[in-house]
């Protein structure tokens, strides 16, 4: 089994504690049933966010979705001018069997224009 790192962003509407939780949980819930993962195959996750965005940990989506025994790590994003607003941010370590081809990297909503080279 090989350790891959799978990204994926989501941009939420405003800084408010229910958006930022519920656009984290989509991606979450996203990257994991696009790659065919479960929570065993999750090594760590880091998550960031924009500096916009303050009203609550990104990682706590991923408790409430069950990764209670994963690694997970929130951070800042660097404060670059003219960046998108508004945005989660995640790299999970997993193990698979997939090639790193074959994985499915996750922008969802205004973040697609972050990666129109891999979003799906």
């Amino acid at each position: 089994m090989a350790v891959r790192a799978i990204r994926g962003a989501v941009q939420v509407d405003a800084d408010e504690r229910d958006l930022v939780l519920a656009g984290t949980a989509e991606l979450v819930s996203e990257v994991m049933g696009r790659n065919e993962l479960s929570t065993d195959d999750v090594i760590s996750v880091l998550f960031t966010a924009t500096p916009d965005l303050t009203s609550e940990f990104p990682a706590l989506a991923a408790r409430k979705l069950g990764f209670v025994d994963v690694p997970l790590v929130c951070a800042s994003e660097i404060a670059v001018p003219g960046a998108l607003p508004r945005v989660v941010r995640l790299m999970a370590h997993v193990e698979t069997d997939r090639p790193r081809a074959e994985l499915q990297h996750v922008y969802l909503r205004g973040a697609q224009a972050l990666r129109l080279d891999i979003a799906q």
